[in-house]
């Protein structure tokens, strides 16, 4: 080959790689970026999935101009370098997003240089190519591998300062491990908690974070794990929630609304994560009230009873059923009534005196319930599942006087069933 001519092939070669060289590198890029593809994915799993994925164009339009921009700089050493600059970053920005450390991306330079230095060992053998070149031209690859680990790591020092988080992202990705739940293995959570210098409990406690939360990191305990980046933040406590926990939450919180989750095995963290984010939303609806830290434990009842609104709504339709013909207006009285009774099983005196009526008025109403309800209020089962449904219309309309009009549609969707009205004792001085 001509070009080879050029090449000096004995003595010392000073200086950058001769600049003939990458003619002969050029044919070699397709085979060498489909060998560096594979050979990264079988040692970092992870990427095979971004290496097939929706960005998979974008990622491996990236390895390709880190390679290609190499062979560029040995035929023109002072050839621009900003689109290869500007890739890397954004490489060391994805994993800084992803919740990963620079240890994979780093590695995966690794492997490209040892294939690509692979790669030129058999052509230099192909070409009779000199040791003092495979060592100029290995010293100038290793030297460029460096320069791209550098370019990836300001991108990811940069994103990481964007997000609020420490420059070590390790713990945010063993928190998002813990979250995983069950299925992962408590070796390998043992094994990423050690390489993050970080003691794996027996116990943790999760709190949500409203979106847009800001933490001071600083006033954070330093095993408190966490994770900013999420559109729903989130925090890790090892232990339970002591006092000295409450009060660094607190200052680091600077007022921002959040929800502490029950106590749990590290295994049922999401669990724990889950509540807290539920009486987060229930606060935002008005079912629970509070202070800015809300506690799951002081909100058990509201939790359970408005865990699946769906089913609540159900139950609603099906066990107050006998009073879906009457208007809204005699429906909330009725239903408050009955709601008080169930829970209190007081006189109708005591009855009346907390729903600031007269006590003959409440002995009107309980009438028609009785009528309206018949023995659905002597079952035990009946009257509990009346009772529960009652509760929970009254914490999802934020326990004040009014409850929703408990509708339920006939079999087959048609209108509303009817029911035969109560007679209006026109002049009695009471009303349903």
């Amino acid at each position: 080959m001509s070009v080879m001519r050029q090449i000096p092939d004995q003595g010392e070669i000073a200086g950058p790689i001769p600049r003939e060289f990458a003619a002969v590198m050029r044919p070699e890029l397709p085979s060498l970026l489909k060998e560096m593809a594979a050979e990264i994915v079988a040692a970092i799993p992870e990427y095979g999935h971004l290496l097939e994925g929706p960005n998979s164009k974008v990622i491996r339009f990236g390895i390709e101009q880190s390679i290609a921009s190499f062979v560029d700089r040995v035929a023109a050493p002072t050839a621009t370098t900003s689109a290869r600059d500007d890739l890397c970053r954004r490489f060391g920005r994805y994993e800084a997003y992803e919740g990963r450390s620079l240890d994979n991306l780093q590695a995966a330079y690794r492997i490209g240089c040892q294939v690509a230095l692979r790669r030129v060992r058999a052509v230099g053998r192909r070409y009779n190519l000199s040791a003092s070149f495979m060592l100029t031209f290995a010293d100038a690859l290793f030297a460029y591998m460096g320069d791209l680990a550098e370019l990836s790591r300001e991108g990811y020092v940069q994103a990481l300062a964007e997000l609020g988080e420490e420059p070590d992202n390790r713990r945010r990705r063993l928190l998002r491990r813990i979250l995983g739940g069950t299925a992962v293995a408590r070796s390998a959570l043992a094994e990423l908690a050690e390489h993050c210098a970080w003691r794996l409990p027996d116990e943790v406690t999760m709190v949500a974070l409203a979106p847009g939360t800001r933490p001071r990191r600083q006033a954070l305990d330093a095993d408190m794990l966490a994770d900013f980046a999420d559109p729903e933040p989130h925090l890790l406590v090892p232990g339970p929630l002591t006092g000295e926990r409450r009060a660094c939450l607190d200052e680091a919180l600077g007022g921002c609304r959040a929800a502490v989750g029950l106590t749990t095995g590290l295994g049922e963290a999401a669990d724990s994560l889950r509540w807290a984010r539920q009486t987060l939303s229930l606060a935002g609806s008005g079912a629970v009230a509070g202070g800015q830290l809300l506690l799951c434990e002081d909100h058990l009842l509201p939790l359970w009873l408005l865990g699946d609104p769906a089913l609540a709504d159900q139950m609603a339709a099906r066990y107050l059923a006998p009073l879906a013909a009457l208007t809204p207006a005699q429906q909330a009285r009725l239903v408050d009534t009955l709601r008080i009774w169930l829970t209190t099983r007081g006189t109708a005196a005591q009855i009346a005196e907390q729903l600031g009526v007269h006590p003959q008025t409440v002995r009107y109403r309980m009438r028609i319930l009785e009528r309206a309800f018949g023995e659905q209020l002597t079952r035990p089962d009946e009257r509990f599942a009346t009772e529960i449904a009652l509760r929970a219309l009254h914490l999802r309309d934020g326990g004040g006087d009014g409850a929703r009009s408990p509708r339920r549609k006939a079999a087959g969707g048609g209108t509303p069933q009817k029911r035969r009205r109560p007679p209006s004792h026109a002049g009695s001085g009471h009303e349903a």
